[in-house]
């Protein structure tokens, strides 16, 4: 008998005689929401987790977190899925295991706060629909954003886990905001609001493990409902963290199924398992069981995915997020937006400025909707800044966030930049000190008037009130009023490997296979020509073959030349020169453009180009209107934020190119102004 033989018949003895723990710790499984989030953008399918959702039924998770986050926007913008259908369709094959979502307070799963009639519709229907437990969370850990939302959820006699999120000024806990004292008077104002249950949500994976033991401790002193610990991989430091807050007696932690885990998503279930097998704190569940449903996953799961897989990274941490305290999803937004603007040389920059915008934002924590918030506005300004103006170009969400409309800030916004935001701002230039949501109209009714013949229930209403422009695309595309786009449908596993393998091809530089093609021999009529581009030139052989001259060979000269030319063979006659193409002017806010005549359109006039990639969201003015110079023309949404384009120069509007919800890459010409 072999060590393998007696490792097994060792392990599988233990098995049997395995007794339930005390104090079992309680896992939450994240794959099908955060875990896929963390690593390919949310584009998980719901047709790709049902092939193990009955097993994972079977494991004994305390919850499965199924939907929230953002799953919402992207299934119906990027997979034409409608939301409200995956909870639905799990709950039929997962019957045991309770439903869990991340919810945004006010936010709910959009990037703004919402009306109080929208949120506490939201809230009801999720219920409805078969959610069981909601992980409640604001980014600026103003609890106000939680009133409306929480009277619902106990409403609908379900879980409410309020949500602390995990923040540092420092290298470590401490400092004068994110310290011991900070984190214990929240959970317990939270305890005093209701909540079941309260997590740490650290969406950086910037905690540290003697931190992670040192704030359990605290919190368990402090509350009396279960703890919770939800970290990133993305620092390397979450399965310390995670194994010190077991010691300190944390109830609950999140991981994920191993092929959905590490890099900048979440810890593992299977090494904890077998790292507490035998203990107090022993899970109970069943290791052969997990790597049965990771084949599947392995194998006929992630292939559909690998090219959304970020492969550029070598390791599997991140320094940055230590050295700038960047989320791993941020700084994957920051990479894409920066490469669609070619400017992925400002990637220092925006790692230097980054922290200098935080600052002047009230030192928020880097989640969702402000890690969005702070790293457009950050692009912007690295961009768009020059030595005599910071924040030229202040995203439309900058200037909600001065006004108040998020929430209370950490620490006090930089007044000058305020002022300069809040400058014009339709809303007021005073900022507000009451509960955001309080100074919002109510939207549903104008929501459900809108898609009016569209919509066929309050699901349906909901979608396009928290998402009015890709909203209401989808439901074109659900209703068949529109043709959805081959790039939203699903591809079955042999159709991705077959992309995959012409993604390898291309990377290798043989997508287009060379054809052999043997040249035919010289004839009489072969004359030689020399053809000069730059400092190179080429010989060239022209022969006549029925009455026509072709080219019979081009082959680059031996040297590139240097001193006098050579004495050139009889030339052919010249062609005229090609007439030098039109230039387009650079809009505003890069620089002052110059006017020109659009030959494509055959109207002159200076062209309002877009300055990033990104979505139209509306046209502020339209054809024939007079326009200022600085007034707004377009709001354009880039990484989820809203930036109004201004007019570069005044005059009047002569051409519009685009409509609500085009999308628009740099450069675009979005209109003309004559």
């Amino acid at each position: 008998m072999n060590n393998h033989d007696q490792l097994k018949i060792t392990t599988m003895d233990y098995s049997k005689d395995r007794r339930s723990a005390e104090n079992p710790v309680k896992i939450m499984d994240l794959t099908f929401r955060d875990g896929q989030q963390s690593l390919f953008a949310t584009r998980g399918r719901t047709e790709d987790m049902i092939p193990v959702a009955e097993m994972m039924d079977e494991v004994g998770f305390w919850a499965m977190e199924t939907w929230g986050g953002a799953t919402f926007d992207t299934m119906h913008r990027f997979l034409n899925e409608d939301p409200w259908e995956r909870i639905r369709t799990l709950k039929k094959y997962i019957k045991k295991t309770p439903f869990s979502m991340l919810l945004r307070g006010q936010n709910l799963v959009g990037y703004r706060n919402y009306a109080d009639d929208v949120a506490r519709a939201f809230v009801d229907r999720a219920a409805a629909n078969g959610i069981d437990i909601f992980r409640v969370f604001d980014a600026l850990n103003d609890f106000r954003n939680f009133e409306t939302v929480v009277s619902v959820i106990k409403k609908c006699k379900k879980h409410f886990q309020g949500s602390v999120c995990y923040s540092m000024t420092e290298q470590r806990m401490g400092g004068d905001i994110y310290n011991l004292e900070y984190y214990t008077d929240k959970a317990k104002e939270l305890e005093n609001m209701g909540a079941d249950s309260i997590c740490i949500k650290d969406m950086a994976g910037m905690l540290a493990p003697y931190d992670a033991y040192a704030l359990v401790k605290a919190l368990k002193e402090a509350v009396s409902v279960p703890v919770h610990l939800h970290s990133h991989f993305t620092s390397g430091m979450a399965s310390m963290s995670h194994l010190k807050a077991i010691e300190a007696g944390v109830d609950i932690i999140g991981t994920c199924m191993s092929p959905y885990a590490y890099r900048t998503s979440h810890p593992a279930i299977e090494p904890l398992v077998i790292t507490l097998l035998g203990t107090n704190r022993d899970t109970g569940f069943d290791i052969k069981l997990l790597t049965e449903i990771n084949e599947i996953l392995e194998k006929d799961i992630l292939p559909k995915y690998k090219h959304l897989l970020n492969d550029r990274r070598i390791s599997i941490t991140s320094a940055n997020v230590l050295l700038h305290q960047t989320p791993g999803g941020m700084i994957s937004n920051l990479v894409n937006q920066l490469q669609e603007m070619d400017a992925l040389d400002k990637i220092d920059q925006i790692y230097a400025e980054l922290p200098r915008v935080r600052k002047d934002l009230g030192q928020v924590p880097l989640v969702t909707p402000t890690s969005q918030i702070i790293g457009t506005q950050t692009v912007n300004n690295v961009l768009f800044d020059d030595e005599n103006e910071r924040y030229k170009m202040i995203t439309g969400q900058v200037k909600d966030l001065c006004y108040g409309l998020y929430g209370k800030t950490p620490a006090p916004i930089n007044p000058d930049l305020r002022k300069k935001a809040l400058k014009g701002y339709s809303r007021g230039e005073e900022p507000i000190t009451c509960r955001p949501a309080e100074v919002l109209e109510p939207e549903l009714d104008k929501a459900r008037e809108d898609v009016k013949g569209l919509a066929v229930d309050l699901d349906d209403e909901l979608i396009y009130a928290l998402y009015p422009v890709t909203g209401k695309r989808f439901l074109k595309w659900k209703y068949g009023k529109e043709q959805p786009p081959e790039k939203v449908k699903p591809k079955t596993i042999e159709e991705a490997g077959a992309e995959q393998k012409l993604i390898e091809k291309a990377r290798a530089g043989k997508l287009v296979e060379k054809i052999e093609k043997k040249a035919p021999s010289k004839g009489d009529n072969l004359r030689i020509f020399n053809v000069f581009v730059d400092d190179e030139y080429f010989e060239v052989g022209v022969e006549e073959q029925g009455g026509a001259s072709l080219v019979n060979y081009v082959r680059q000269a031996p040297a590139q030349m240097s001193g006098p030319a050579p004495t050139l063979p009889p030339a052919a006659p010249a062609l005229p020169p090609a007439p030098e193409p039109a230039a387009p002017s650079v809009s505003a806010p890069v620089k002052e453009p110059a006017p020109l005549e659009d030959s494509e359109a055959g109207v002159e006039g200076t062209l309002l180009e877009t300055p990033m990639p990104g979505t139209i969201v509306s046209y502020e003015k339209q054809t024939g209107d007079a326009v200022t110079k600085g007034e707004t023309v377009v709001i354009l949404e880039a990484m989820k934020m809203e930036n109004a384009i201004p007019a570069p120069v005044s005059g009047t509007i002569k051409t519009i190119n685009y409509k609500s919800g085009d999308s628009v890459s740099t450069k675009d010409v979005l209109c003309v102004i004559g």
